[in-house]
């Protein structure tokens, strides 16, 4: 039987086993809509109120801080245009950066049509923000930043707690996207500064469709589904019981073993990363060590096909990408690679491998020797 290694974990990740045994009664059983006025209903309403405690705890955060979404598009969505909608009597500029998400990209070019002005902050070959240039940025009529804890593709950390120390001094509005950094790195709303934070649960062994948005106690911001009264009249839907429930006990089981993971992680991470560039014409992507997610690789291979790469790695039972998921088909390259500097060429020729839970020394090893022997293959073709 053939090997089978998915090492593609910033995409999606599988729901752990006591995940689901916690959301299973809200699929079966306890099925009533938490919006009723009966007992099930209530029984259902506690619980959703038990996750966003959860929640709330694992970021440092109040209960009445945490609004449940479908997901990071969602909470990414509302973050921008529900702060900028809300705060356009004070301005109409905002701040973000060459290598955020596409949600909040599109979301930023979105407002561009309705009269905003947004600055996109170049980033260095690492995909680090320059502070003095970001301060500088930053002007009497801006309203709200939007800088990611940590990137999608090639998993550099940004200097999110100082970013967040000039926001606050500046008396502008801070969001940043943490969908990546949730379950991987450490996230204290308070010690970090931030205003609002996106997360989505599928990221940290949760269900997909399913995610949350903090908004600091006192922000600005706008409705973003209009029609009900959920989530204190902010955000209209019947709610999604089960993937709530099982979003609260994502949380609590990644942040119940974060420390011991990341170490595993990194120390996987970085064979990997050492054994890919033994691979002649070799260029990792993105900052190095501790100034990556612990489980990120992003590797570009000079004059290698990344598409036709990842098809042979598929044949070999090996699942990764080239990028973000959500751009997944796309013939251009990475927008995050070329903000680096990274070339065209390079840039179509990026394999990014994320590992997870389920991964161990012997699958990096086999990763290893099939990218090295596939690498050749495609170069002798």
């Amino acid at each position: 039987m053939k090997k089978r290694i998915y090492v593609d974990y910033a995409a999606t990740t599988p729901i752990k086993k006591q995940v689901l045994e916690e959301m299973y009664p809200f699929l079966t059983a306890d099925f009533a809509n938490p919006s009723g006025t009966y007992t099930m209903a209530t029984e259902s309403r506690m619980a959703i109120d038990s996750a966003r405690g959860k929640v709330a705890d694992a970021i440092n955060g109040l209960r009445n801080e945490i609004y449940f979404t479908s997901g990071g598009s969602e909470s990414d969505n509302w973050a921008i245009l529900g702060t900028a909608l809300a705060n356009s009597g004070k301005g109409r500029h905002i701040v973000t950066t060459k290598i955020e998400h596409h949600a909040v990209l599109h979301s930023c070019q979105y407002l561009e049509k309705l009269g905003f002005r947004i600055t996109y902050l170049d980033v260095d070959s690492k995909g680090l923000v320059d502070i003095e240039q970001f301060e500088d940025a930053i002007r009497d009529d801006t309203i709200l930043v939007s800088v990611m804890y940590a990137n999608n593709e090639v998993g550099t950390i940004q200097p999110i707690k100082r970013i967040g120390e000039i926001c606050r001094k500046k008396d502008v509005l801070f969001h940043t996207d943490a969908v990546q950094a949730m379950g991987n790195l450490p996230v204290d709303v308070q010690e970090l500064n931030v205003d609002l934070l996106s997360m989505a649960a599928h990221k940290f062994y949760g269900p997909k469709g399913v995610g949350a948005l903090f908004v600091k106690k006192g922000t600005k911001i706008d409705s973003y589904i209009h029609g009900g009264s959920q989530e204190r009249g902010k955000r209209a839907g019947t709610y999604n019981t089960a993937g709530i429930v099982g979003m609260g006990k994502a949380i609590e089981m990644a942040c119940g073993s974060l420390s011991a993971e990341y170490e595993r992680l990194s120390g996987l991470r970085d064979r990997l990363i050492g054994g890919l560039l033994e691979v002649t014409g070799a260029k990792l992507n993105g900052a190095p060590n501790l100034g990556r997610l612990p489980g990120n690789c992003n590797i570009s291979f000079e004059g290698v096909d990344g598409e036709l790469l990842l098809a042979m790695l598929d044949g070999s039972g090996i699942y990764a990408s080239s990028g973000s998921a959500c751009s997944a088909g796309s013939t251009d390259p990475s927008h995050v690679l070329t903000a680096m500097g990274v070339s065209e060429s390079m840039a179509k020729g990026s394999l990014r491998i994320t590992i997870g839970s389920d991964i161990g020394e012997e699958d990096i090893e086999f990763v290893i020797s099939r990218v090295k022997e596939n690498v050749e293959k495609l170069r002798n073709l």
